[in-house]
């Protein structure tokens, strides 16, 4: 097995020091003290189907005060770490995160080879979001066996981040055996998606943060951010963060709001991990494989700018340390304008 690690920085839950001096957050993820703005806790996610077009709204969400950038990384889309790279050249400020990269199809070191290079163009800026992804994706579309996903997730993290942080891995497990030195280190933090609660205690043992996605609030907050605590101070290290995913719908009609949710979410109800998940925060998928409309009303944030900003602020204040927000567009044809209405927002946090 690789070398076991001694002090292991992480990012540091917001408010929420280690009682343990030893255990510091990340030198390029302090904690955000209460007088920062809220947009640092604040991360906008993006449509990555056109690489180009992925750089061009990347560099205007910059302009407009955006701190946090989100890609996710589909089997049939661009290469969210390639375009990761263009935009890093482009830009100077913005954090640039994976939410998530499957674990499966790519291999750990190939993976830390990538985000080496996007660390030297844009230091301190790239933050890792992994993940063993889902059955029907592993096995339909790349045809790769799909098992034990919290173990090979667990090993794929310690390959990955040793190679990261330590610039050296000798590594001899069930699923991988790595010998590799890299030409320098890089302190990038690697997250982990969390819809379980063994993926949050997993997170708490050996991720710099953990990832949710349509999550529902009450859900992180009685059972995701304690089973990170619980397992974090078990494993003598400071709680990691947890970034929530928040879809946001720009409306302030009903209706439009519901349709706009079952269109977003839907899909996620034929899911097993998410069926599950759904039915652990309280809410039973339908019989008929949809979500309940209270489901949607728990999950999507509506109304217009004002309305919408101040229930970002409420639910930081609540306890959650960073939000994931995703565009559920109410209608196809005005997209790309409330897109541009929820940078803006963001921005202006």
């Amino acid at each position: 097995m690789s070398e076991a690690h001694h002090e292991i920085p992480i990012l540091t839950r917001y408010g929420d020091l280690s009682q343990d001096e030893s255990m510091t957050s990340s030198e390029n993820y302090q904690v955000v003290s209460g007088s920062s703005p809220i947009r640092e806790r604040v991360g906008l996610a993006i449509d990555g189907a056109n690489a180009a077009a992925a750089v061009k709204t990347i560099v205007a969400a910059e302009d407009a005060g955006v701190r946090q950038i989100w890609m996710v990384q589909p089997p049939n889309l661009p290469d969210t770490l390639t375009t990761f790279s263009a935009a890093a050249a482009k830009t100077s400020t913005v954090k640039l995160g994976t939410s998530i990269v499957p674990t499966y199809p790519r291999h750990p070191l190939v993976l830390a080879q990538q985000a080496l290079a996007i660390h030297d163009l844009a230091p301190g800026r790239l933050r890792l979001g992994i993940g063993p992804s889902h059955r029907f994706i592993i096995e339909n579309i790349y045809g790769l066996q799909h098992s034990k996903p919290l173990a090979h997730l667990r090993e794929y993290l310690e390959v990955l981040r040793t190679a990261l942080w330590d610039g050296k891995v000798d590594h001899h497990g069930e699923f991988f055996r790595v010998v590799a030195t890299m030409p320098r280190t890089a302190q990038i933090p690697v997250l982990i998606s969390t819809l379980g609660k063994m993926a949050f205690q997993l997170a708490g043992q050996i991720a710099d943060g953990a990832i949710s996605w349509v999550c529902p609030v009450p859900y992180l907050l009685d059972t995701g951010i304690p089973a990170l605590r619980s397992s974090a101070l078990a494993a003598r290290r400071s709680t990691p963060i947890l970034v929530a995913h928040v879809p946001v719908a720009l409306s302030e009609d009903r209706d439009s709001v519901l349709s706009a949710g079952h269109r977003f979410l839907d899909f996620y109800a034929k899911r097993p991990f998410y069926a599950n998940m759904f039915s652990n925060a309280g809410f039973q998928v339908t019989s008929n494989q949809t979500i309940p409309d209270a489901l949607v009303d728990s999950l999507v944030i509506s109304g217009n700018e004002a309305t919408i900003s101040a229930r970002l602020r409420e639910l930081l204040e609540a306890g959650l340390d960073e939000l994931l927000v995703t565009l559920a567009p109410v209608s196809e044809a005005g997209e790309d304008e409330q897109q541009a209405r929820l940078i803006d927002l963001i921005g202006r946090l």
